[in-house]
Parts: C-alpha cells; structure tokens; sequence
C-alpha cells in the first residue's frame, strides 16, 4: 500500500512469495534524457514481483515512493535513481524470474526512452527478467516499432525484460473479471478510462 507520507507499507501479508502493488511513480519515470518536471497524478503501474525480482528490481519503485514522500524535487529523484542504475547500487536479479503485469488498466509513458508523453492502455502481459537480451538475440521488433503481439526486450542491458503478452481470450477474461473496477476507476478520472478497441 502506497502511504504519501512515507513510501510503500505492507498492506497484506501473502503467503506464495509475491509482492504486488500499483506504483504512481513507475521505473519508465528513470528512462531516457527528458527532464521530470513533476510529479503526475495520473500514472497507474500495477506490478508484481516474485522473490527474486523483489530482492533486486522492486526496490527502484520503493526507494522512488520513499524518496518522494520525503519531498525530494522530480528532477532530482530521476538525477538520483539514474545514477543508482549507472553505478550498480541496483543489481541484477540472481536468477531467472517473473513479474506480472496482469491488470487491465495501466497508464504509464509510451516512449520513455525519448518523451514524456503518456497514456492508458488494456495491454495484460507478463515480464521474464532478462539481463543483456536484446531484441536482435530473440528475432524481435525494431524498438522504433509500437508493441506488437510477439515478445520483445525493454531496456536491454543488466535489468531487462522480455516482454510476453496475453493472449485476446484471457484479456477478454480479466477485462469481464475487473469490469466494476474499471467502471469505478474511470468515474474518478477521464485519464484512466480503458481506451475502446479501434472501430468501436
């Protein structure tokens, strides 16, 4: 649970080794030269981590709640958390592992390696760790192209993701499981209505 005044608490005690949470500062906030400027009110990054990547990737997300909840500037925290990541304070998970990115909703930048722009998307996917994989070792897209269907690595290098997205019969499924959520969601704020499909 994110607490404002003091970063993430544990709301939950689980008992099968996972931590989940929804960011509002999320680890794409430390990507690319852009300055920040501020700090949106808009992002929703819900995230899981099993143990291994909550040892190691979850706490770019902690120490950022941690940080801006001591009022730490927004250009300052990305200054901050980029150099954690050049200087290895933020190490590669010590084995192979999952992060799950199941929920229906997430709002987060599009591009984050070049602009802030942002937006909401229903884009369910699951995350493999994959240290120094790149999409030229897996026969994935050009990183100019949009995310397509078939896997793809963000951020190659030590802390990146092969990217595996759900299938449309289990996005359909979590979309009809969280429809009250979503509804609820989008009457507090536009910004987190789910976009309807093209031709809709």
């Amino acid at each position: 649970m994110l607490n404002p005044d003091k970063g993430f608490e544990l709301a939950r005690k689980g008992t099968n080794g996972f931590h989940a949470f929804v960011a509002r500062t999320g680890d794409d906030t430390f990507r690319g030269a852009w300055p920040l400027q501020e700090y949106r009110d808009d992002i929703l990054y819900p995230i899981s981590f099993d143990q291994a990547g909550a040892k190691e990737q979850m706490r770019v997300f902690f120490d950022a709640a941690a940080l801006q909840a001591k009022g730490t500037p927004a250009g300052e925290l990305k200054r901050v958390i980029q150099e954690r990541f050049k200087t290895g304070h933020y190490k590669v998970p010590d084995r192979a592992g999952v992060s799950y990115m199941l929920s229906p909703i997430l709002r987060t930048y599009v591009n984050p390696e070049e602009n802030d722009s942002v937006a909401t998307a229903n884009i369910p996917h699951v995350m493999y760790y994959a240290p120094n994989v790149s999409n030229e070792h897996i026969g994935g897209p050009k990183p100019e192209l949009p995310p397509p269907m078939v896997p793809f690595v963000i951020m190659p290098g030590p802390h990146g993701y092969f990217i595996q997205m759900l299938g449309l019969t289990e996005k359909e499924a979590i979309n009809r499981e969280y429809e009250e959520m979503l509804a609820k969601l989008c009457n507090i704020k536009d910004a987190w209505c789910v976009p309807k499909p093209t031709g809709q």
